[in-house]
Order: C-alpha cells, then sequence, then structure tokens
C-alpha cells in the first residue's frame, strides 16, 4: 500500500528496534499529520516516560536509526519531541503513479479476510418503511461494500420483523378485505401504513375481531398451513414494497438476503434448553432468565436476559440468541455488525453477553452493535409529519428529488439535456444527496435532515462531490480524449498538484479504518478531502491549457487517479455519480 503513514510507521518501528532493542519494535510510532511538515511521529513522548529519559533526546536517537532517504526529503525534531517528516516529491508522484496504474487503486485485499454477516434495514412486515429505516439501510449496504471491497466474505442480512403477535390481525384483516386484494398494486394492501392502521383499529375497537385475531396467532404460531399461506401473501406484498425501496436506493439487499424472525423460529426452542442445559439459564418468577454478569437496576439488582417468558412464549432476545448461536453453527462468521437504532444498545450488550456465556462469542468470533443515531427536523426533535406522524421513506425521497431539480436548474450546463437524462440525472442528485448527507455524519450521532444544506451544490454535500467528479470528465470530453488514456507520467511542480498527489495515497487507509470500525463517515471525509484538494488543484493548475505536454500529460493523469478513486469511493458508499451535470 502507498500510504505514507504506514509506510513511515515500519520505518519508524525499525528505527525504534535499532535504537532501543527489538522489545520496541511493536511500539505505536503515532504516525499524525502535522502542521510544520507532511506527518510527525509522536512516539517519542510516551516512550520517554518508559525509559526515563528526555522526549528530545529519544527522538534524537530514533532519527538516527531512521532509514527513510528514500521516502522523506526532510526529517527533523521540534518541540518537545516531535519528529517532522516531510515527504520528497519524486516519492510521493511514484506512488500515485502506482495508484493510477492499478486496477484496486493500489488498495491491497486483506490479507486474512475475514467472513462477516452484516444485518441492516430490517423493516417490518405489513408496514412502510420511514425515515427511521433510512440510516439502518443505507449506513448497512456502505459497511457491507466497503468490507466487500477489502476482500473479506460478506453475508447481507436483513432481518426483518416477519413473525408474532401482530400477525393474527392482519391475516383476519386480510381475509376480510378479500384475499384477491393483495395481487393488486391499486388494492389497499398496498397501502402498507393503510392497512396496518385498519387492522389495529379493528382489532382495538372490534372484541370479535381482536378474538379471531388471537386464535389465528395460535393457528400461525402451531404451523396451521393454511394461516402460513396467508401470511406468506402478505409476507410477499411486502418484499415487493421494500424491494422497490431498495432499487430506488441503489441498495445491494435481494430476497436472499432476507432471514426474518420467522427464519429462526424452529431454532428457539433448542437454543432455550441448550442456555438451561449450560446453566447459564434459570428459572426466575416462572420465566426462563439469564442473568449476565454487569447489569443491574436502578436498586442494584440483577438484571435478566428473559429467554421463555412465564406462558412459555419467545421474545426478542431468544430470536438474537439463535440468531448469534446459527451464525456461529451453521454460517461460520468470523464477525458480526449490528446496524441498528442507538436505543437497542443496551439489548444487545445483554445479548452479546449471555452469547460469550455460552460460548458462542469469543476471541475469534466478535459481533458488534453498529449504532445507528437518529434522525431530527430542523427544530432538533425527531423528524416528523407536520401531522405528528412518521414520514414515510418514499415520500422523503421523492421530495429529495423534486428539491433537487429546481437547485439542478440553477446550475451553468456544459450542454443543453434532454428530459429523460435531466430527470436521471436529478434522481441520482436527490438520492445521493440524502445518502451522502446520512453517510457524512458518525452513524451514531444525531443528525438534522435539512434539504437546503444537503441539496447545496457547495459545501460537504453529494452534489458537489458528483459534480466534482463530471467536472473531470467534462475536461477529458472537452479535450476529446479517452480518459484510460492519462498515464501520465505523474510529476510535480506546483504545491497543488503535491497535495492533491499526497491525498490519493491515503485512500487504502481510509477504506481500511471505515471496514475495520463499520463507520462510513471516515470514508465519506476522505472523499470530501480529496475533492477539495482537487478544487484547489483546478483553479491553480490549467490542464488542457497546461504550459507544456509534460505538465498536460501528469495533470491529465492526476485528474482521471482522482476521478477514479472519487467514484469508487461514492461507489463504496452507494452514491451514484453522473456522467455529466
Amino acid at each position: 500500500m502507498p500510504d505514507p503513514q504506514l509506510v513511515l510507521a515500519a520505518r519508524v518501528q525499525a528505527a525504534l528496534s535499532a535504537a532501543f532493542g527489538p522489545s520496541y519494535a511493536d511500539a505505536d510510532p503515532v504516525i499524525r499529520p502535522s502542521q510544520f511538515a507532511d506527518l510527525q511521529a509522536n512516539v517519542a513522548l510516551p516512550l520517554a516516560k518508559k525509559l526515563g529519559r528526555k522526549p528530545r533526546e529519544v527522538a534524537a536517537d530514533i532519527v538516527a536509526a531512521l532509514d527513510v532517504a528514500d521516502v522523506a526529503a526532510n526529517v527533523e525534531v521540534s518541540g518537545p519531541g516531535f519528529i517532522n517528516l516531510t515527504l520528497r516529491d519524486d516519492w510521493i508522484a511514484e506512488k500515485a503513479q502506482q495508484v493510477l496504474a492499478d486496477d484496486r487503486l493500489a488498495v491491497p485485499a486483506a490479507e486474512a479476510p475475514q467472513r462477516v454477516v452484516v444485518e441492516y434495514s430490517s423493516p417490518n412486515v405489513a408496514k412502510e418503511m420511514h425515515v427511521g429505516h433510512l440510516r439502518t439501510t443505507i449506513v448497512g449496504d456502505a459497511i457491507a461494500r466497503i468490507l466487500e471491497f477489502l476482500g473479506h466474505e460478506v453475508i447481507r442480512d436483513n432481518h426483518v420483523g416477519d413473525w408474532g403477535t401482530p400477525f393474527g390481525m392482519l391475516i383476519e384483516h386480510l381475509l376480510d378485505l378479500g384475499e384477491d386484494a393483495a395481487a393488486r398494486d391499486d388494492s389497499s394492501v398496498s397501502d402498507l401504513t393503510a392497512f396496518y392502521q385498519a387492522a389495529r383499529e379493528k382489532f382495538d375497537g372490534d372484541e370479535a375481531f381482536a378474538d379471531r385475531s388471537r386464535r389465528r396467532v395460535v393457528a400461525l404460531q402451531a404451523g396451521d398451513p393454511e394461516t402460513l399461506r396467508l401470511w406468506q401473501v402478505l409476507v410477499d406484498v411486502s418484499k415487493r414494497y421494500f424491494n422497490s425501496v431498495y432499487r430506488r436506493l441503489g441498495v445491494t439487499l435481494t430476497d436472499d438476503d432476507i432471514k426474518g424472525e420467522s427464519f429462526y423460529n424452529d431454532l428457539l426452542a433448542p437454543t432455550a434448553q441448550e442456555l438451561e442445559d449450560k446453566g447459564i439459564a434459570v428459572i426466575s418468577d416462572g420465566a426462563l432468565c439469564a442473568f449476565p454478569p454487569g447489569f443491574t437496576g436502578r436498586e442494584g439488582e440483577p438484571l435478566p436476559v428473559i429467554i421463555r417468558k412465564r406462558d412459555g412464549g419467545y421474545n426478542y432476545s431468544t430470536s438474537d440468541l439463535a440468531t448469534v448461536r446459527y451464525r456461529v453453527d451453521t454460517e461460520h462468521v468470523d464477525r458480526m455488525v449490528y446496524v441498528v437504532g442507538a436505543p437497542q444498545s443496551l439489548h444487545f450488550q445483554m445479548v452479546f453477553a449471555v452469547a460469550r456465556m455460552a460460548g458462542w462469542l469469543n476471541d475469534e468470533v466478535v459481533a458488534e452493535h453498529a449504532e445507528i443515531g437518529n434522525v431530527l427536523g430542523t427544530d432538533g426533535k425527531i423528524l416528523r409529519t407536520r401531522a405528528g406522524g412518521t414520514v414515510k421513506l418514499s415520500e422523503l425521497l421523492d421530495e429529495a428529488v423534486e428539491r433537487a431539480g429546481v437547485e439542478f436548474d440553477k446550475i451553468q450546463h456544459e450542454e443543453e439535456l434532454d428530459e429523460e437524462t435531466r430527470s436521471a440525472i436529478v434522481e441520482a442528485v436527490g438520492i445521493g444527496a440524502v445518502k451522502y448527507a446520512d453517510l457524512s455524519v458518525a452513524r451514531d450521532s444525531e443528525y438534522i435532515f435539512d434539504f437546503d444544506r444537503m441539496i447545496a451544490f457547495r459545501g460537504n454535500t453529494g452534489p458537489y462531490l458528483q459534480y466534482a467528479a463530471a467536472r473531470i470528465r467534462s475536461i477529458f470530453r472537452k479535450g476529446g480524449l479517452d480518459p484510460e488514456q492519462a498515464t501520465g507520467p505523474i510529476a510535480l511542480g506546483h504545491p497543488a498538484e503535491r497535495a492533491l498527489a499526497l491525498h490519493l495515497l491515503g485512500f487504502g487507509a481510509a477504506l481500511e479504518q471505515a471496514g475495520a470500525t463499520a463507520e462510513p463517515h471516515r470514508l465519506a471525509s476522505y472523499i470530501f478531502d480529496l475533492a477539495s484538494a482537487y478544487t484547489t488543484f483546478y483553479e491553480n493548475c490549467p490542464v488542457l491549457k497546461a504550459p507544456d505536454e509534460e505538465t498536460r500529460a501528469s495533470r491529465l493523469a492526476l485528474c482521471r487517479a482522482t476521478l477514479r478513486t472519487l467514484v469508487t469511493g461514492l461507489e463504496l458508499l452507494g452514491v451514484p455519480t453522473p456522467e455529466r451535470m
């Protein structure tokens, strides 16, 4: 990998071993960006405490043993013991050339690829997706894409809510409407929100309907064939709806990725039995419970994870434990990433603790909750409609595309666009704006959903990045050039060229960090910084009107490397990049 931080980290570690002995070879070199150079190594400060010496003396010994003449043009000790490193221009150019020439932009595949399941989206059957599903869907998809690009084997898992007591009333409501209604696109069943609300209203207000619904739940859980067939009708209608949303969002989930709660139904009893046999789950107040250590209530009493309720029924905890067990025993995964809302944090902490007690999770198999923060309105409260209801995801996307069209028409275009082309671009801009606005903030943070900000063509927005890619493509069109022919060689003269080339070298490190932490915003931040570096380059370094052919060839090569990196990075975030804008 050409990333200078990794290259210098290895060189500094070698110097530590040479200066202080092999036991220090694994010390963190603490390579960070520097205000006074390209990078700095800060290891001398913590190391000085261990050695009982002054940090500047330790830094001087490290520099004396440091072999970086082929990488760095200048190395100096500053301040209390920082080691400032200025990279050689020719080294940066050489590594940028490697990025340009490599199909993977010089990002190596993982040396020890893992089998990773990413659980995300997870809507409920017979309910429309709302704004709350936006983040779990697009953040999870970005995590899956990034891990896959890094060479890991990714299992996408859409853990939809397709089982439980509500299905009694839903099936009975379906029968009241007439089953054939579910097959018609214009039926009330296709409006899932209205369908669910109507069923709930009847359940709350009609005792005879409620009794029928309760009996239907019993039949469903008992595996009655006719009830299961009716249940499948509701599942299939919902799948068609989910897929329409996923297609519009450009999400990679398919029907094959759905393993809803029903999938694990037959595993609930064996899972509970195994926990009981291992002495992890015990009967407490009539229910089968596990008490993972470290979890207590307000009065200091142990908090239970209820495995089986008093009435013999199971719950979400049982289903999640059965899911962990299945992923370990059957899918043989190394890592599980649960992209679920932050309010479920305690639930997952306790479930994972029980799974570790059972031996399903350990040092070789890990599970992590990739917490998702709330989406807020401009008033700082949970985003809702003016009437106070939840915002339907489909309606939110419609408005994003409509607003994108208004903003798109305000900018100057390279050429006049026909309506079909314009509509396709506006769709990509609107959807891309919504996705990038979400992905550009830390996933566990709340953020304000502000159309005016996210659809702007300036600032840290999706449209700005899409426009940056389109602007690079336009350079090649204006020059009558095939981007594939822009092979350089890359040579650096202007500071803006150097800054752009240097930033290109950090793509792999940004991806690895985003994959390791399941935090796509780290990749988004890198892409924005790259686009900003390109803007500075574009404003200061003429490309087609460069002063000579060598400079022109180099700058075209930098344009191509930037374009490929931007497009690849945005693609891994699931953000489309129109050819022209």
